[in-house]
């Protein structure tokens, strides 16, 4: 079995004892970071080290910045979402760990929408779309998991119409993710979890989250390949609860052994 897990950290410095707490608590296999806010060189990785996690990270100062953690060893990480060497963003590292090839991706929010953020966004997901199907050429399971900073429906957002102008849940960005998921893929948490709600992420700001006002916009979208061995997912609430939390809340999940 593999637990695998995305968690948008907003910072890894600030949030390192969420994650070790975490990291102890739900024993993933595989954990996709967003948000580390760090260099590559300044990424606090011994801690994580110690608990047997073998690092992979794509940093940058201040902003973006994503990783992989993982208890198998890490081979062909690749940084970088192919289709624009001028994207300087560190927003996407891919890798070959533990039998299953995966992403941490950190899509960009798009606001404010209509405008050159917005415009950037849906560049990045055609990119996106276009690096999955290459990877749906090869034939093996993968898992694609982030922030992906999309509301795919209305069950994916508290309040609906309030957000509908919103670069998270705009008509384009739903199609584009459609457009991605069509390719083959499986949303791992919807597949198994069908109803409006529960969120990944909660407004740090007019008590989003003792409302539960939440949005789930970080997903795992799995190959086929990797959705024929789907056995759990969720959503881990937990850390969001707990003392100076990130905004988001880990989702995970688990595929049985290859064969079985």
């Amino acid at each position: 079995m593999t637990k695998i897990a995305t968690w948008n950290v907003n910072s890894i410095r600030v949030r390192m004892p969420r994650l070790l707490e975490w990291l102890g608590e739900a024993n993933p296999d595989v954990v996709l970071l967003q948000e580390i806010k760090v260099v590559d060189d300044a990424f606090p990785g011994e801690d994580i080290e110690s608990l047997g996690y073998n690092l992979a990270v794509h940093g940058q100062k201040t902003y973006n910045g994503v990783a992989i953690l993982s208890k198998h060893p890490i081979e062909d990480v690749q940084t970088g979402l192919p289709g624009d060497d001028t994207d300087e963003q560190a927003r996407y590292i891919e890798a070959f760990t533990g039998n299953v090839r995966v992403a941490s991706i950190y899509l960009p929010n798009g606001n404010p929408a209509p405008g050159e953020k917005y415009d950037y966004k849906l560049r990045w997901m055609e990119r996106l779309y276009y690096h999955a199907a290459d990877l749906m050429n090869n034939d093996e399971a993968f898992v694609l998991g982030g922030d992906y900073n999309v509301c795919p429906t209305d069950a994916d957002v508290y309040n609906p119409e309030g957000w509908a102008d919103d670069a998270l849940c705009l008509p384009e960005t739903r199609n584009k993710f459609r457009a991605i998921v069509n390719l083959g893929l499986t949303n791992a948490f919807r597949a198994l979890h069908p109803d409006p709600g529960p969120y990944s992420y909660w407004d740090y700001t007019a008590g989003a989250w003792q409302k539960d006002f939440g949005l789930l916009i970080d997903h795992l979208l799995l190959s086929p390949q990797a959705a024929d061995r789907l056995t759990e997912s969720g959503i881990d609430r937990k850390p969001r609860g707990r003392e100076k939390p990130s905004d988001h809340t880990p989702v995970w999940c688990v595929l049985s052994d290859e064969g079985h």
